[in-house]
């Protein structure tokens, strides 16, 4: 697979935009992931108010499926061995952030991983929120081209791998884990109702 022309392309455009965007964008890829950890605790609190056992199995289900889609990421990297666009692509601008070393592969790209899985689980656990967290997704995978440290297949199939990873883990694990915290809720212990939120028990 090659996507080095649109590498090219995207990382050219990216040295025509004002010093702010690169700004933001150097940083949104560094840091851009804790906007969805942020967001786990965020769905893991509004969990903890509803009855529903469910909803407290896919707040939980959601941070343990992206932690799977990363792990799934990194054994694949190590078995590609694919090297970064920025030291591969002749021809290509120079990238906005320092090339990672050589042995921190390229294909695919952990942070699409991760940023598609943590996309999906939210918003399986709130629907609604896959309005903001789809296209967080998508952003952080474009950012990752955009610096130039991976190739668009890269980011495309991260994506894909994360997200599908974390549907399949989710929705296989929703009934049991659904059940635990039923039992967790009905034992009545303070530490763990404080985690799982009263529910019926209230």
């Amino acid at each position: 697979m090659d996507s080095s022309d649109l590498y090219r392309d995207i990382t050219d455009f990216a040295h025509t935009t004002p010093p702010w965007v690169r700004t933001a964008s150097e940083a949104w890829t560094e840091y851009g992931l804790f906007a969805f950890g942020l967001l786990f605790i965020v769905v893991w609190w509004r969990a903890r108010r509803q009855a529903a056992s469910r909803a407290m199995a896919l707040a939980v289900l959601a941070p343990l499926a992206t932690a799977v889609a990363y792990v799934a990421s990194e054994l694949v990297k190590s078995t590609v061995d694919e090297d970064r666009p920025c030291r591969t692509v002749a021809g290509a601008a120079a990238s906005l952030i320092p090339c990672p070393e050589y042995g921190d592969w390229s294909f695919p790209s952990n942070h699409s991983s991760i940023a598609g899985a943590a996309a999906v689980a939210i918003a399986l656990a709130v629907g609604r929120l896959a309005l903001l967290t789809v296209p967080l997704a998508l952003l952080m995978a474009f950012s990752r081209v955009f610096v130039g440290v991976h190739f668009p297949h890269d980011v495309a199939l991260g994506l894909l791998l994360g997200g599908s990873l974390a549907a399949l883990f989710v929705l296989a694990l929703t009934g049991p884990i659904s059940r635990i915290t039923a039992t967790m809720r009905a034992s009545g212990v303070r530490p763990v109702l404080w985690f799982t939120g009263p529910g019926p028990a209230r």
